[in-house]
């Protein structure tokens, strides 16, 4: 009874050996993939070719460069020339009607003979009137009776004591400076006080 129950238990037969070798074959199954392939120098004639390309399209770069250099050039001449002839147009617009005051008076002094001080009214208007003409266009005049002496604006003509004057200060203006928009155009000749005269000594 014991023997007929063991020859009648079915046993599980093993696995060939194909099918328990396919799992790893199936990992490595994915093909290794191609290395790049080198790409092939150029060759001299292609160099030569790029090169040349190269060199052609400088060329036009710098004769493109040198012609706007040269407009430029041709215009701020062009420029500079007209700026120097119409610098000086407002300028003139605001002295022609001093010019036509001048004419006027000089032709009423004519008429008169013995009224000097209306010819001098009518001089001292349009020299205030020029001064005002040429100081809307930046010029000031220099006049430093009073001031300190400053060589940066003054020329000392000469030195002379005085009594009510302090030394280094301005007596007197011989002639007057000017300066334009800030800058000097001419220095204001002046006497200079060297202070209250010294007591002579005796020997």
């Amino acid at each position: 009874m014991s023997e007929t129950s063991q020859t009648d238990t079915p046993k599980t037969p093993p696995p060939p050996p194909e099918a328990a070798a396919a799992k790893p074959a199936d990992a490595k199954s994915a093909p290794a993939p191609e290395a790049a392939k080198p790409t092939a120098a150029p060759s001299a004639d292609e160099l030569l070719a790029a090169a040349r390309a190269d060199a052609v399209a400088a060329q036009e770069r710098y004769l493109r460069a040198v012609a706007d250099m040269e407009n430029f050039r041709k215009r701020t001449l062009r420029e500079k020339d007209e700026l120097r002839q119409f610098a000086a147009a407002n300028v003139v617009e605001d002295l022609i009607p001093i010019l036509d005051n001048l004419s006027l008076g000089l032709a009423a002094a004519k008429q008169q003979s013995g009224d000097a001080k209306s010819i001098v009214d009518g001089v001292g208007m349009v020299l205030e009137q020029f001064k005002g003409a040429l100081g809307r266009h930046g010029l000031k005049e220099i006049n430093p009776v009073g001031a300190a002496f400053d060589p940066h604006q003054h020329e000392c003509i000469a030195h002379q004591p005085d009594e009510e004057v302090a030394e280094e200060k301005v007596i007197s203006v011989v002639r007057l400076g000017y300066s334009l928009n800030g800058r000097l155009v001419r220095p204001a000749s002046v006497i200079v006080s060297s202070g209250p005269a010294k007591p002579e000594t005796k020997a």
